[in-house]
């Protein structure tokens, strides 16, 4: 996605309402797979609100050094239809 937290918030602006695909760790050897859409983004943090069938949680938060270290994944549904 970007290879500093300053590219990484660029596009995730540019992103927000987009609908995604979250893979983040959940200790323990597991692996949380969620779809949402992007909320919005905060100075350290960025806000995804989940589908209502894929999580008994309705929002989630995350900082931009979980993407940086790829403790979280971000797929958005127009690049798995565009195949990149």
């Amino acid at each position: 996605m970007g290879k500093t937290i300053e590219d990484i918030k660029g596009v995730l602006k540019d992103r927000v309402g987009s609908r995604l695909t979250l893979k983040a760790n959940g200790g323990r050897r597991k692996t949380i797979q969620r779809i949402g859409v992007l909320e919005g983004t905060y100075p350290s943090v960025f806000i995804v609100k989940l589908d209502k069938d894929s999580s008994a949680y309705d929002r989630v938060s995350y900082s931009y050094t979980d993407v940086l270290t790829d403790s979280v994944e971000l797929t958005f549904m127009e690049e798995m239809a565009s195949g990149q």
